[in-house]
């Protein structure tokens, strides 16, 4: 997801804490991060060098589960690295004045290197551009903000959603190759992100002839936000009596919907997606009874953050950057082939749990509990 991420649960992550973490950066780099002494740090992984930093982390939204695991996980790659001395997070809360003011505070701050969700995209690119030119390793990630590496910051970690729309249309064309109507959702009107995967989908799917997009064009407009998710793909369902494959760049997040076709006595198709505990718990409690809901996911991307950390932290303590500026989800369940993982439930953990995240099960369920 891009922007707004929802997960199921919104649990507020509020004002700024500081924690042990670090950020990211790229080839291009303003004067610290270019001319940071150091060398990797015996023992230690080879983007941590030597010099001494502190870290910032600002997101433009940080009030629900994606996001707190997401944070975490960023959290859990810094403390890979004793350079990092301090981490400090702060969390817009959808306010685009207040995200813009976090990382202005950050640099006021002194931060030597800081990494940025920047969910408000081109609004926020000014003050990246401000905390570039005070000297401190600025780093973007997922969300692109505009402007160009080198000159408005020092480089952005992008997320590969091409790659997930080539494993959503491969998939899709192996398990339904007869063809049919396929139902794609994702989040915002106009998203990056949604646009990215729905042309993928199509380089994959159209030259057969064999399948046909329904639903509103490009996508269904969900916002990734559950309750809104549940009222666009509930009314979809009562508007196309036939539905063979919904692809959703969110899969928690349709849970509420699906039993809709069960209602109207109709299985539930088959589903392409990205993963969530509550999701592959409803799989398991609803496969029996519909024998054409099929799953395949990858992984939700919470792992992104940890690639803009590796890269923040080589760049400002003079460590080894990593050889990927983008992230790419792996593929992570499939209901038929049970490669490269059968689907994954977890009934000990909540629903809001992301099991193709590095960072645990249990310290993920940890954090919605404080």
């Amino acid at each position: 997801m891009s922007t707004f991420p929802s997960g199921l649960r919104l649990a507020a992550v509020a004002g700024a804490l500081v924690l042990l973490a670090s950020g990211c950066s790229n080839a291009n780099s303003n004067k610290n991060s270019a001319d940071a002494a150091g060398a990797p740090v015996p023992g230690g992984p080879s983007w941590c060098g030597s010099k001494k930093i502190s870290l910032g982390l600002t997101d433009g939204f940080g009030g629900n589960s994606w996001r707190l695991v997401t944070t975490a996980s960023a959290k859990a790659e810094v403390a890979k690295c004793k350079s990092v001395t301090s981490f400090s997070y702060a969390d817009g809360q959808g306010n685009v004045q207040k995200a813009i003011s976090d990382i202005q505070g950050m640099v006021a701050k002194g931060i030597n290197a800081l990494v940025v969700f920047p969910d408000a995209g081109n609004a926020v690119l000014p003050a990246l551009r401000s905390a570039y030119k005070a000297n401190a390793v600025t780093v973007p990630y997922r969300v692109d903000p505009g402007g160009k590496p080198g000159v408005d910051y020092t480089t952005w970690i992008g997320a590969d959603f091409a790659n997930d729309g080539k494993n959503w249309g491969n998939w899709i064309a192996k398990n339904l190759p007869s063809g049919g109507n396929v139902l794609f959702l994702s989040g915002p009107a106009g998203n990056s992100q949604g646009l990215t995967e729905l042309k993928a989908l199509h380089e994959v799917l159209d030259p057969s002839g064999k399948y046909t997009f329904i639903g509103q064009q490009p996508f269904e407009v969900t916002n990734w936000d559950p309750s809104l998710t549940q009222q666009v793909l509930s009314a979809a369902i009562a508007k196309y009596p036939k539905i063979d494959v919904i692809v959703s760049d969110f899969g928690p997040s349709l849970v509420g919907a699906l039993p809709e076709f069960e209602k109207s006595g109709r299985s539930i198709p088959a589903l392409v997606t990205s993963d969530g505990n509550v999701l592959s718990c409803f799989w398991e409690d609803h496969k029996a009874k519909n024998p054409d809901f099929k799953l395949f996911t990858v992984a939700t991307g919470n792992d992104n953050a940890r690639l803009a950390v590796d890269w923040a932290v080589a760049k400002a303590t003079g460590g080894t950057p990593p050889a990927d500026t983008q992230f790419e989800a792996p593929a992570f369940e499939d209901s038929v082939s049970g490669q490269p993982n059968p689907v994954k439930c977890d009934r000990s953990l909540p629903g809001d749990v992301y099991l193709s995240a590095e960072l645990p099960g249990a310290q993920q369920a940890a954090l919605f509990n404080k």
